[in-house]
């Protein structure tokens, strides 16, 4: 009888390398997914609200593309030197969201100013809700992809799309994994010749 080699040959160990590395990279897909999930949703899990910079007026202290965290705090609470974001009066002629800092508090009104301008705001406001979002942190640049992920299409192409080859990918693996193993014949099954049958003695 013939043994068969316990050693995996180059063709099992090729196969092994390939799964190992499809895990690698199923991983690292994953990984990435939550990452982006944890990003948009963590924010609003913590009370957070979130705001991508996209003017230049807060320049050397929130940089293009920044994203700035806020807090929502009671009006009460807004001192100067605190940066808020809010809109502007409507005589300012500005109808979009603004995130500058807070120079002057004379009693209801308000006056900012954006740190990478010369001058104060030429409006002051009133602040009529009861609370106020204040920035508490910031990630510079983080916004570009914000924008991007603004975008259904984009959206679809850097979440979407690798969410659903991941998935494939998982199945393809499940498959494989419950598929049954077939055993090589050892030599004696595949290569013994039959038995000769008896022959019954005839008589002549």
């Amino acid at each position: 009888m013939t043994l068969l080699p316990t050693t995996p040959g180059p063709a099992h160990r090729s196969r092994s390398g390939a799964a190992r590395a499809r895990g690698l990279l199923v991983n690292l897909g994953l990984g990435l997914v939550m990452l982006v999930a944890l990003a948009f949703l963590l924010p609003s899990l913590m009370g957070l609200q979130r705001y991508v910079i996209m003017g230049g007026s807060m320049e050397g202290t929130y940089d293009l593309g920044s994203v700035v965290f806020e807090e929502v705090v009671p009006v009460e609470d807004l001192r100067v030197g605190d940066v808020i974001t809010y809109v502007p009066p409507a005589e300012s002629g500005i109808d979009t969201l603004v995130t500058h800092r807070i120079t002057e508090i004379d009693g209801a009104d308000f006056r900012t100013q954006g740190d990478a301008n010369p001058a104060v705001d030429p409006w002051t406001f009133q602040l009529t809700a009861a609370t106020q979002p204040r920035v508490v942190a910031h990630v510079p640049y983080v916004g570009f992809a914000f924008m991007a992920l603004a975008d259904r299409g984009t959206r679809m192409a850097l979440i979407g799309l690798p969410a659903a080859l991941i998935a494939l990918w998982s199945l393809v693996e499940l498959a494989r994994a419950l598929r049954p193993e077939r055993r090589p014949q050892s030599d004696e099954a595949v290569g013994a010749p039959e038995a000769a049958e008896p022959r019954t003695p005839v008589l002549v």
